[in-house]
């Protein structure tokens, strides 16, 4: 159940005062939509190749020194920024705007040193109130598994 029609309208109030197109995003919007909806400190990530699809987004994180841990790699944060970012992307390819992360788990498998990574997420499902997704990320060159993470958002 959706809700009244008194929830939809105010939810419809909220997304038009936050995005100014309609959801869900396509590959034709993905760029606008992260542009328009996240902080200026996301998009220092620098991720590229934005991609959507019906409940799948993928972006690549490149290599760049001001991500880099002191020892080289890609530093965790950087990594757990990007797999929150492109799975609120995957959630958002619905026509309802996600309220946020609930949770986010995460392991590191190896260091992401060396190559550029790509970051998918794909929808496990979207509930009415609850959606779950799963994150690999992995070298953009050997398909290598750097991180893995599940995600709960709120709707």
């Amino acid at each position: 159940m959706e809700g009244t029609g008194a929830d939809t309208v105010r939810r419809s109030r909220i997304v038009a005062a936050v995005l100014p197109f309609d959801l869900p995003i396509d590959n034709d919007r993905v760029d606008a939509f992260h542009d328009h909806l996240f902080a200026p400190w996301v998009k220092d990530l620098g991720l590229t190749d934005l991609e959507v699809g019906p409940g799948w987004a993928q972006a690549r994180l490149p290599q760049q020194t001001h991500l880099w841990f002191t020892a080289g790699p890609i530093c965790g944060q950087a990594l757990m920024a990007a797999i929150d970012t492109v799975a609120v992307l995957a959630m958002s390819t619905r026509d309802r705007l996600p309220k946020g992360t609930a949770s986010q788990n995460t392991q590191f498998i190896r260091p992401a040193d060396g190559d550029d990574v790509l970051v998918r997420t794909e929808v496990l499902r979207f509930g009415s109130v609850i959606g779950y997704g799963e994150t690999k990320v992995t070298f953009v060159g050997s398909g290598k598994l750097v991180a893995h993470s599940t995600c709960e958002f709120v709707f």
